[in-house]
């Protein structure tokens, strides 16, 4: 850390330009202000690339060495102080000419002086917020990154941090991985909706963790011992200098916290963190959705309690780099998400048409690999066998009987003319400072008029004020050099997301695919700019086309990101799409009905093998409710086999036992659980003349009553319904009452009882 403490000595004798640069440690009341600093700093850079090219080249001067021979001046700076304005021919203080300082960028180009003008922005940002800085620890890391920056520009490098700081990440496993292990491992026996909240709030967490500004060392007062504070200073400067300043430096490499951070900054300082959140979420509850805020503000502090005792446990298995997740539905979706994802991946690695060369990655995972003997033919399918198969489904000669998956891909026909050059996609725009094409003002002036054509009720005034705007781009569909269709959008790239403003296809053409293809093109465009979220305004009669290409009404996005910065239309539907960045778009719906094929081939292969054929069930007409799945005929040739569970003789007890038996079993644990000295606030539902807001908290409410008569009904044909009843009145108690209640006690230690009644009788799994 010394680098940081003895910075080398740079003379910059020459006024900087005061700018905005974001206080080193705004409190969480100053996050506007903060958010209206970088702002203005956008503003500025794009201000100074706007300059004319000589303007450019005297601002560089500044910071340029001269390139006379001997001359060891590292700016060019007046003699004396005056007011005119530089001219090439003014004299230094080295006594060379102005143009001695620039002579060697003449032959740059744009691109690269832009890059450098970037830095000189940034230097000057630097120099104004150092000099704001009051705290000597913070001043240290500005004068070190000012001298970086400053030295980038005379030798026209990209910067490269001191490698005493170290690489990022800095620690495995991450706070990313570590809250997602959290979430599945104290949340995954909750049902799909209660997870998803979970889930939900673990996004909360780790975005303002993304975005909230530490204390320095000197001001942490979690901090109690000396090699506490060492290790915190340390944590700190690696923060500030790879995640902090970055945020508003474009001309450093930017990490998120999270990704390159773990448990030792974790544990330094989210009580801090939790507190100031907390504080904040408080103070703007009233702008806030009556749901967010419902969330919010009753499961967040029970979210952040339970994180609390996991974060600072020393046998939490969250931060077990080989964590395996508990099993549960939630866990069993991901694995089969991962395995449909590794099936396209293996399809295009084969593809004879190159999909390999895409972005879908192969997610074989050391874990994967490691192939259990019992996994089904459709996991253990061969590279050759698969080949074989691609060469079979290839072969317009052979047909597997009727074609159930013989529908085409509904962009089919669009890519099939983009292929034979009949249509072209490109990503247009206006601009103030640089030149506009003539072809590129015709084809606006073109979707101008598809535009209005299209949304008659959108003033012309409108369309042409965001086509033409140099803050929005236009993807045009381009057919015979005439554009017939675009969708006009603006780019938030320190938001994250994208807003579509309007999108239109000219009446005769859509019915060839070509909404769909001009989408897919976009999501492709903003993968490789690393935006992977968009947000549009929807009216009722586009819903149904933005739902097909995957929007989706239910927002995602923490409100804080896009509010602000998105246009608010009435009458219309918010609508959000999330883009995965392993997916090539335009190659997706080829890929699936791809994979269609290679199932139906399967799956034909499969039911030549099946050589008996049963008679159906008939015996549910004779009034018979339910019967064990192993006992259907045929069942065990298709080598599926229940879930079995231990008991305490050591025997194997199949989840679908007779159910006269189950019922009296659970009879027995039911009446021990009703006769604890803790079941009194659960023996019957929640009066709501007494809590009038329990039922807007709880949607699914549970009780010991309800139980009994769902047991006398038989209702529990499986243990497994009668524990996720169970699970559900501690989960809603523990929702809506604090830990410190009273109610909350009681749920903890019944909820031990009823496992331990489970276990005695072999109903619960190890």
């Amino acid at each position: 850390m010394s680098g940081l403490e003895k910075s080398s000595q740079v003379s910059i004798t020459t006024t900087m330009q005061s700018t905005e640069a974001p206080p080193a440690a705004p409190k969480p009341d100053q996050q506007a202000s903060r958010q209206a600093n970088l702002q203005v700093i956008r503003q500025r850079k794009q201000m100074v690339l706007s300059f004319p090219h000589n303007k450019k080249l005297l601002k560089l001067a500044t910071y340029s060495k001269c390139q006379e021979q001997a001359c060891s001046c590292a700016g060019w700076k007046r003699p004396e102080v005056t007011t005119a304005s530089p001219l090439f021919t003014d004299v230094c203080r080295c006594e060379h000419i102005l143009e001695s300082h620039v002579s060697h960028l003449r032959s740059k180009s744009e691109e690269d002086i832009n890059k450098l003008l970037r830095m000189v922005v940034d230097v000057e940002n630097m120099y104004t917020a150092k000099k704001r800085e009051d705290n000597d620890e913070i001043k240290n890391i500005y004068t070190y990154l000012f001298t970086l920056l400053v030295k980038s520009i005379l030798t026209m490098e990209t910067p490269v941090i001191q490698a005493t700081l170290g690489e990022p990440p800095f620690e495995k496993p991450s706070i990313h991985n570590a809250v997602t292990n959290f979430v599945l491992y104290k949340f995954s026996h909750l049902s799909q909706q209660e997870w998803n909240t979970m889930h939900e709030l673990a996004k909360i967490f780790l975005h303002c963790f993304n975005t909230w500004d530490f204390p320095a060392p000197s001001n942490q007062k979690q901090i109690v011992s000396q090699e506490e504070a060492v290790t915190y200073k340390k944590a700190y400067t690696r923060w500030f200098v790879f995640c902090h300043i970055p945020a508003f430096c474009d001309s450093l490499q930017y990490y998120d916290t999270t990704m390159v951070f773990g448990k030792i900054l974790l544990r330094a300082v989210f009580k801090y963190v939790r507190k100031q959140i907390m504080d904040q979420f408080h103070q703007f509850r009233e702008r806030m959705p009556v749901e967010r805020r419902v969330m919010i503000l009753n499961h967040f502090p029970s979210f952040l309690n339970v994180l609390d005792n996991e974060i600072y446990s020393n046998n939490s298995p969250i931060w077990d780099p080989e964590f395996k997740p508990p099993p549960s539905i939630h866990i069993q979706t991901l694995i089969e998400n991962n395995k449909s994802k590794k099936r396209i991946s293996e399809t295009c690695a084969i593809d004879k048409d190159g999909f390999n060369n895409g972005r879908i990655l192969d997610n074989t995972t050391p874990r994967s690999k490691r192939r259990k003997a019992n996994d089904d033919d459709f996991d253990n399918l061969s590279e050759e066998n698969l080949a074989e198969i691609i060469l079979t489904i290839d072969n317009p000669n052979y047909m597997i009987g009727p074609d159930v998956f013989a529908e085409e891909a509904p962009d089919e026909s669009a890519k099939l003319e983009e292929r034979n050059k009949i249509i072209e996609f490109h990503v247009i725009g206006n601009s103030l400072t640089e030149p506009v094409s003539k072809q590129t003002m015709l084809w606006l002036i073109g979707l101008q008029n598809v535009v209005s054509h299209q949304l008659p009720n959108m003033p012309k005034e409108y369309i042409t004020q965001f086509l033409f705007d140099p803050k929005h781009r236009t993807l045009a569909l381009i057919k015979n050099n005439q554009p017939i269709g675009g969708i006009c959008f603006r780019t938030f790239p320190t938001q994250g997301f994208t807003e579509i403003v309007f999108c239109a296809v000219t009446s005769s053409e859509q019915v060839k695919g070509y909404g769909t293809h001009m989408m897919n093109h976009l999501k492709d465009f903003h993968i490789r700019k690393n935006i992977l979220n968009f947000l549009t305004f929807a009216d009722d009669l586009a819903i149904g086309y933005f739902e097909k290409q995957g929007f989706s009404k239910d927002i995602k996005m923490f409100r804080g990101i896009y509010h602000g910065y998105i246009k608010d239309y009435e009458g219309a539907t918010l609508m959000h799409c999330e883009l995965n960045p392993k997916i090539i778009y335009t190659k997706f719906t080829s890929i699936v009905m791809r994979q269609k094929k290679i199932v139906k081939h399967l799956l034909y292969k499969q039911q030549q093998g099946i050589s008996k054929v049963y008679q159906g069930l008939t015996f549910f007409k004779e009034g018979v409710k339910s019967i064990p799945i192993e006992s259907i005929p045929g069942i065990s040739e298709t080598t599926w086999r229940p879930a079995a569970r231990a008991t305490r003789g050591g025997q194997q007890m199949e989840e679908s036992q007779d159910i006269d038996t189950l019922t009296n079993m659970l009879k027995i644990v039911l009446n021990a659980v009703k006769n604890h000295e803790d079941s009194w606030p659960f023996k019957l539902p929640v009066d709501k003349n007494r809590v009038p807001d329990y039922y807007d908290h709880i949607k699914y409410p549970m009780d010991l009553k309800t139980m009994t008569e769902r047991l006398k009904a038989k209702y529990y044909v499986t243990r497994r319904l009668f524990v996720a009843d169970m699970m559900r009145i501690f989960t809603n108690c523990k929702i809506y009452n604090s830990p410190e209640t009273e109610y909350y006690q009681c749920a903890m230690h019944l909820n031990h009882y009823f496992q331990t009644k489970m276990k005695e009788l072999g109903l619960w799994d190890k």
